[in-house]
């Protein structure tokens, strides 16, 4: 029996040992009282808790296939292949996929059978053309939509893992279910000669495992895949080679982005755009992109809708932009010095209908009409000709360029997919890719926005590569302000997308937000910890300031940077199977690491998904990356509560955490650092421990990101204990010192803090509980401080 007596409570724990081989889970539950007096409860009558389940793994994996599949085709062949993840086992397995007949796809359907004995499916679908969606289930596999990632709970807790791999050789894979609950690869096969279909199978203990052991491998078939044209090769690594590489692009992923698209509406003019400006400047809310979204461009049939209208010519449109573009763009730099990038929207064909065929566009470019699939956009529609695609590229970002232009957002790349014909999807599906990627490499560094790009083609032959400086691109469907509903389903699909989209050389970008809206808050927290960029769409004049705060911050050089940890967020391993009607925490995982690999923070994102309140326990355990040997302390935002130290093993190292409907919280998990400080006037006597954690800036949501590299603290020789943290923006540091509430006679007795070797001002240094709170931003201003060849500033704070 384990003790542990808290706060006035006694909290006992009970082990017992058992000693079996169960052939599937054992389901278990709890029942509770909260007095000697009360009736005792079972917790699943009385919460959304369900029964628990016990999975039992082998001790080793079992080795072939048919472990795992039953009754799939002989038409594959199976090769198992070396993986390159730990405790996990691979297979490649192919099949032939007919040849195109003309204008029409060969097409195939190859059964990989039924998935042995699992109690829980997830996949990741294909919501409709252009995004992916989380889908789950028990039982029998069943999506509703067509697949690409499937991934199955087996009885024995082992982890299956499907992968169809497209874009490779003219074919595209996905998976679709029979009535049976078979796994059937459907092929699509756009080449003349007989294609070939693709599927990586993973077995792992774990699914991120399972999940890495097949995107690994799958990196290596789309490097061997010979599908870019030697010339496309070339331009590649002549616009590397001219100094486009994986270079500090600070601003542009750091900076705070404002969009037009939801704020300022589809009838947009330069005017809305100057109001919106001097709006923002109005309201001190100083951003460091401008993004001008959709109806900027010259197109044709107006007064149709988006599908019906074709782009007719570079410059903007005479009626929103009577000057042109050029004059847009230079009144704005004028205007507003902040804004250091200006960026403009345009679809990868030119507009939702591509070109007009009787535009300057048409004139100047070789044309082709093509013929699109049934639904939404059917039809046909005007592209330039696969001849002239690199060309217009060129010079339309030269355009832009010249134009006071330095950045893209590209959308609807989608409609690759929606040309109906095998001979179109040939021409244009790499032909698009390749130009537009290396006209972005050539005149915006790849500052990109890849946007509705979650066709299969796409995401393996232009995101999976690693050939180039990392692509930002959209995660997930738009945020949709007006409908209420789809606000918790936008930040779980977005948690769950990112299971795969982080192994994609991108950087997920969960879409812009309004700050005033009754989900603001829930969406700026999943931004900040999404580990992607931040962008506002507020209508001008609706702005909510302190929640801006809470997510951005001042630099010395008087811009502002939002504070992005440097790992891509994802749903953490144990919410994978988790379906968004269960009623249970959406937990989101990343990590912000320092210059050493024995540091790091986990941040952990909460959110209550469910339309009613809940209450759960998070354990230290669900955060990602902690060590069993460190000792951590746990603070929350926005309550800026902090646990005490706990490690991951521990009985009771959890937190308990309650969330109203729209509720969400940030905890962030820091590793301690234990000291004991000697001496007198007030001080623990040697051989009390002092732990120290340096907590990032307060009143920010992911604070720790603030932090640049590893923190040093170390005794020093005299005695002193020095706690050095670099920072990146200016406010008020958190440092975590244990026995703060113990030392007598006033912490300033015993503390002298320096901004660039000066001792900060007395009135700049606080105390609040067991932080000390230094407020750089003040002893900056107060000590008339300049910046200089850097752009970040060192707090050294000395306990004597």
């Amino acid at each position: 029996m384990v003790t542990k007596i808290e706060n006035g409570k006694n909290w006992l724990s009970e082990r017992r040992l058992f000693e079996l081989n169960p052939p599937e889970p054992i389901c278990f539950t709890l029942k509770y009282r909260l007095a000697a007096n009360d009736m005792w409860k079972w917790v699943n009558e009385h919460s959304n808790l369900s029964d628990g389940e016990l999975y039992f793994q082998p001790r080793a994996l079992p080795g072939d296939l048919v472990n795992y599949l039953r009754d799939f085709s002989h038409d594959f062949s199976i090769n198992q292949v070396e993986s390159e993840t730990p405790d996990t086992l691979l297979w490649s397995l192919t099949a032939p996929v007919k040849e195109a007949d003309g204008k029409v796809s060969g097409l195939s359907e190859t059964s990989l059978g039924i998935p042995r004995s699992f109690s829980r499916w997830f996949s990741l679908v294909r919501i409709w053309s252009p995004w992916l969606a989380p889908r789950h289930g028990h039982g029998q596999f069943s999506p509703k939509e067509d697949a690409m990632l499937a991934s199955f709970l087996r009885l024995d807790g082992l982890h299956l893992v499907l992968l169809a791999v497209s874009g490779v050789d003219e074919v595209l894979n996905v998976f679709k279910p029979d009535e049976n609950g078979s796994v059937i690869l459907h092929s699509r096969n756009d080449s003349l000669e007989t294609g070939e279909a693709k599927v990586l199978a993973a077995v792992g203990t774990t699914f991120n495992t399972a999940l890495a052991a097949v995107m690994y491998h799958a990196r290596k078939i789309v490097r061997g895949d010979a599908s870019m044209s030697l010339d496309a090769k070339q331009e590649m690594k002549t616009a590397l080679d001219k100094g486009v590489k994986a270079e500090w692009m600070e601003n542009w992923y750091d900076g705070l982005t404002y969009c037009t698209w939801n704020g300022l509406g589809q009838g947009l003019n330069e005017q809305k755009i100057f109001d919106a400006l001097d709006n923002l400047k109005e309201k001190k809310i100083n951003i460091t992109n401008l993004l001008i979204d959709d109806n900027w461009q010259s197109l044709d049939n107006h007064g149709q809708s988006q599908f019906q209208r074709g782009w007719t010519d570079f410059e903007a449109n005479k009626e929103g932009f009577p000057k042109g573009l050029k004059h847009t763009a230079l009144n704005i730099r004028e205007k507003h010095p902040n804004i250091q990038h200006i960026g403009v929207w345009h679809a990868l064909l030119g507009y939702w209908g591509g070109v007009s065929p009787d535009g300057n566009i048409a004139k100047n470019y070789k044309t082709r009409k093509v013929r699109k699939a049934e639904g939404l956009a059917g039809g046909t529609m005007t592209v330039v000709h696969e001849d002239d695609v690199s060309r217009m590229y060129d010079d339309f970002y030269r355009f832009l360029l010249e134009s006071g232009i330095d950045s893209v957002k590209t959308d609807a790349q989608f409609f690759l997919d929606r040309m109906d014909d095998a001979d179109d999807r040939r021409r244009f599906m790499k032909t698009y890719q390749d130009a537009w990627t290396i006209a972005g490499l050539r005149y915006f560094s790849i500052k990109a926005i890849s946007c509705m790009s979650q066709i299969p083609q796409i995401l393996f032959h232009t995101q999976l590569q690693f050939n180039k400086p990392r692509l930002m691109v959209r995660n997930s469907d738009d945020f949709f302000p007006d409908v209420p509903s789809s606000h918790p389903f936008h930040i779980f699909t977005n948690a769950l997308t990112a299971l795969f989209t982080c192994h994609l050389n991108v950087l997920p970008d969960w879409d812009m937000f309004q700050t005033s809206h009754p989900y603001s808050s829930f969406h700026a927290s999943a931004r900040c910890i999404s580990g992607g960029p931040i962008y506002i769409t507020d209508t001008p004049g609706q702005h909510d300031i302190p929640l801006i705060n809470s997510m951005t911050a001042p630099t010395i050089q008087k811009t502002t940077r939002i504070l992005r940890p440097n790992a891509v967020a994802k749903c953490i391993e144990a919410g994978v199977y988790t379906a968004y009607e269960s009623e249970r925490f959406l937990k989101v995982g990343t990590f912000h690491t320092g210059s050493t690999a024995d540091y790091g923070v986990s941040i952990l994102g909460i959110f209550n998904v469910s339309e009613k309140p809940l209450a759960e326990l998070v354990a230290l355990r669900d955060f990602d990356g902690v060590k069993q040997s460190e000792r951590y302390v746990i603070r929350a935002h926005p309550s800026e509560e902090i646990s005490p130290p706990m490690r991951r093993d521990d009985d009771f190292a959890v937190v308990d955490l309650e969330l109203g409907t729209k509720g969400w919280a940030v905890l962030s998990a820091y590793p301690l650092r234990t000291f004991t400080l000697q001496g007198s006037r007030g001080l623990p006597c040697e051989g009390a421990g002092t732990d120290v954690a340096v907590l990032g800036m307060m009143g920010k949501m992911t604070g720790v990101a603030a932090v640049v590299g590893t923190p040093v603290m170390e005794m020093r020789s005299n005695g002193q204990l020095k706690i050095a943290a670099t920072v990146k923006v200016l406010g008020v540091l958190g440092v975590y010192i244990s026995s703060l509430e113990d030392w007598t006679g006033g912490f300033g007795e015993h503390v002298l803090v320096l901004v660039k070797d000066r001792a900060v001002p007395v009135e700049t240094v606080g105390v609040s509980g067991r932080v000390l709170e230094v407020d750089v931003e003040m002893a900056w201003e107060r000590m008339g401080m300049q910046p200089g060849w850097g752009n970040e500033v060192e707090v050294v704070v000395l306990v004597n």
